[in-house]
Order: structure tokens, then C-alpha cells, then sequence
């Protein structure tokens, strides 16, 4: 059979697969990629190498540090102190939560984040006698906005700049600016939003504000050892260009010492690592050599080059909108591993910088466009329907949809007025 219609089919296939969630997204892509290999797509050697254990490293590490840190109670103690801040106001509070997620998920990947913050977040709403959903679906648009901000905010980040060699210094002063734009934006939607989804009594902002945080830091030690790791490891990040480490190496050592240095029980700490999101990559990364391979890739660059004409601006906004709507329909993770060999191709023909803050623009923020737009969304998602509070499909499409669209009308002026 020929190979490039073998390798094309397969790599549909496992994408209906993902998209339909009929099968879990990671026994998916393992079994797209295993195929390409048994079928003789790619050699085992080819496939091993195309893993990008960089990714896989950094992610592992940054969980290790997360797991960490959840025991200390750090995040419960910042939600409750964000309802004392916000005075027992539900929208207040929904704002301080939006810029808590945000920043968090700039530092530490959002997917490790929401797991910290939405069960935190439905106890609060109920305290509050309000509903989570407008909280839940606010941190998911936040965390998403806020990780586009670094290198190692959003797993979509973690393949373009390894791919793209871009340091953690580079990214963050490209990417943060416009991050921080949307973000403020994002406060002026969720008013138009939710504004009159909140009613409180007097009674019950009492009681809020009478809430006992003097127990929510289980673990003072453990937390000071946590946060003095922490801040090693982003260290790390921002000079690790001039230590001549890579990112993953860093947030490894960091993992290490913090486990040492706590006495953690690595069985306990390296269960709760996300074990199917990494497998997911691993297998993810063979189905897109494979059709990299046959030279599926590189005939599609050749489309786009064709469409836009070869222009950069044109390629660039192209790739920005389409990437976006792209993402939310398929999650964002596959959709930039895919695209990556198309940047590198296009890269050939014009200056490939623009493009690749394009790509990552567009598959960040098109990842607020759906429930399965990114991990991050269909993580919260699973959250609140088990605690009987389901976010629907529809539901989020209606504020996801105007979110994403005001956050690309944004991202457009910013990628014309710096890059073209």
C-alpha cells in the first residue's frame, strides 16, 4: 500500500479517535503511533527518536514539584484568603481567583493547576450558596490566557519551543505582553458574563469572612523547602540559556532536591505524575514522524505557501486564526505537534519567528474555544461533573466563543504592530 495514504489514514483514524473520546485520547495515540511502527511507516529507531524526551523531562519534573506542593495546603490557603480579600463578593472573588489561576499557570503548566484550584473552588462556591460553574469556567479561560505567558505554562509552549529552540527568557518577553493584555479584557467579559449570576445575603458574606485559615498550611517546613525549590527551578528557567541546561534538566533537579530535601516517598510522590498526559506525547510524537516521513507535512506548507502567496503577514495571520479554530475543534496538544513540521517547512521560504508566535497565540487561545479544546478544559469539565455540577458542551461554547474571538482580534493588532 502507499505509504503516504497509509500513513494519512492511520493519522485520521487516531485523530477521530481523540476527537470522539470513544477511547481515552492516550491508549489513542498510543495505538496510532505502535500501528505506523508495526506497519513498517517508520523504523523503531526513527520512532524512539522523534519522542521529545525534553518535553516529557520538563513535564515530569514540574508534576513532581506540584505534587509536592499540593500537600503543604498552599493552594487551599490562597483560595480562602482570595474569599477574604474579595470581602465575600462573589464576582471580586471570581477576579482575584482569574488572576491567581492565571499567574499560577504561567509558572507551573495550567493542567497542573486547575487539578489544584477547581475542588478548591467548588467548596468555596458553596460556602457562598452560589453556583461553581461561572468560577470553574472563568479559571478555565484564565488558565489558559495565563499559560500562554511562559514556556512552561501550556504543554502546547513546551513542543514549539523545543522544536523552535526558543529559551524561557524569549518566550515569556514575547508571549507575556500580550498574555497580560487579554487577561485584563478577559475581567471586562466576565462582568458582561456573570454579573447577574451572583446574589448574596449579608448573612452569608459573614460567615466568608469568618472563615478559620489558621489550619489550611498543613505543612510549614515542607512548604518552605517547596517554595525555596520553586524559586531555584525558575531561576533555572529565566539564565538556563547561560548554565547551558535545558529546561527539562532544570525542573528534573529540582524535583530530585525537593524529594531529598523533603524525605518524600517517591512511590507516593510519582503515582500522582500524569502518567496517561505523558504517554499521550510519547505516542503523539510518533504518529506526527510518521507522517513527517511520507511527506504529508511538507505538502501541506506548500498549500499554504501557494495560498498566501508567500507573503509573511498573510502566512502569519493565516496561521494565527486557522490554528485557533483548529484547536478548538481538536485538543491543542495534537493539533501543534502536528503543525510544527509545517512551521519548520514554511520557515524555509520566509522568516520562521512570526510564525511560530503565531502558532503558539493561536493553539493557546483557540484552546478556550471549546470544552475540548484544551486538556485544562476537559480536566475542570470532569471535575465538576463528578460533583454534580456538569458544564455542558453548549454552555462553555457560548462564552468560550467570544472569549477566543476577542482574544485573537487582540492577538492580531499585537502580531501586526510587533512582527510584520
Amino acid at each position: 500500500m502507499n505509504p503516504t495514504l497509509l500513513a494519512g489514514g492511520i493519522f485520521l483514524i487516531t485523530y477521530a479517535l481523540i476527537v470522539s473520546e470513544r477511547v481515552h485520547r492516550t491508549v489513542s495515540a498510543l495505538l496510532g503511533g505502535v500501528t505506523m511502527i508495526v506497519l513498517g511507516v517508520l523504523t523503531q529507531e526513527k520512532a524512539f527518536d522523534a519522542v521529545d524526551w525534553n518535553v516529557i523531562f520538563l513535564l515530569v519534573g514540574m508534576m513532581i514539584i506540584a505534587n509536592v506542593l499540593r500537600e503543604t495546603g498552599l493552594f487551599q490557603w490562597i483560595a480562602v484568603h482570595s474569599v477574604r480579600l474579595g470581602k465575600g463578593d462573589p464576582f471580586r472573588i471570581m477576579i482575584i481567583l482569574v488572576v491567581v489561576t492565571a499567574g499560577t499557570s504561567a509558572l507551573l503548566d495550567n493542567v497542573t493547576i486547575v487539578v489544584l484550584v477547581a475542588p478548591v473552588t467548588l467548596l468555596l462556591a458553596a460556602s457562598l450558596r452560589v453556583s461553581p460553574i461561572p468560577f470553574l469556567i472563568a479559571e478555565i479561560l484564565a488558565s489558559n490566557i495565563g499559560g500562554m505567558a511562559t514556556l512552561v505554562g501550556d504543554p502546547p509552549n513546551l513542543l514549539i519551543g523545543s522544536a523552535a529552540g526558543i529559551d524561557f527568557v524569549t518566550f515569556a518577553a514575547n508571549m507575556a505582553p500580550i498574555s497580560v493584555i487579554i487577561l485584563i479584557a478577559l475581567v471586562g467579559l466576565l462582568w458582561f458574563f456573570f454579573k447577574k449570576e451572583f446574589r448574596t445575603s449579608e448573612t452569608e458574606i459573614l460567615d466568608i469572612e469568618a472563615l478559620d485559615t489558621s489550619a489550611l498550611i498543613t505543612d510549614v517546613p515542607l512548604l518552605r523547602k517547596s517554595l525555596i525549590v520553586m524559586a531555584g527551578v525558575v531561576f533555572g528557567f529565566l539564565f538556563h540559556g547561560a548554565l547551558h541546561l535545558e529546561p527539562a534538566t532544570i525542573a528534573l533537579a529540582g524535583a530530585t532536591i525537593l524529594m531529598l530535601w523533603a524525605r518524600s516517598d517517591p512511590h507516593h510522590v510519582l503515582r500522582d505524575v500524569e502518567w496517561t498526559t505523558l504517554f499521550f506525547f510519547i505516542g503523539l510524537f510518533i504518529l506526527v514522524e510518521a507522517v513527517v516521513q511520507v511527506g504529508i507535512i511538507e505538502k501541506v506548507a506548500q498549500a499554504a505557501l501557494r495560498l498566501t502567496g508567500g507573503s509573511l503577514p498573510m502566512t502569519s495571520m493565516l496561521l494565527l486564526w486557522f490554528s485557533a479554530v483548529a484547536s478548538g475543534i481538536v485538543d491543542n496538544i495534537p493539533y501543534t505537534a502536528a503543525m510544527i513540521p509545517v512551521v519548520e517547512n514554511l520557515g524555509q521560504a520566509m522568516p520562521v519567528m512570526p510564525l511560530w508566535w503565531a502558532l503558539a497565540m493561536g493553539a493557546d487561545l483557540g484552546g478556550n474555544a471549546t470544552l475540548v479544546g484544551a486538556a485544562a478544559n476537559v480536566v475542570v469539565a470532569s471535575l465538576a461533573e463528578k460533583s454534580g455540577n456538569p458544564i455542558s458542551f453548549g454552555l462553555f461554547l457560548r462564552y468560550g466563543a467570544i472569549t477566543t474571538f476577542m482574544s485573537l482580534t487582540l492577538a492580531t493588532v499585537y502580531m501586526w504592530l510587533r512582527y510584520l
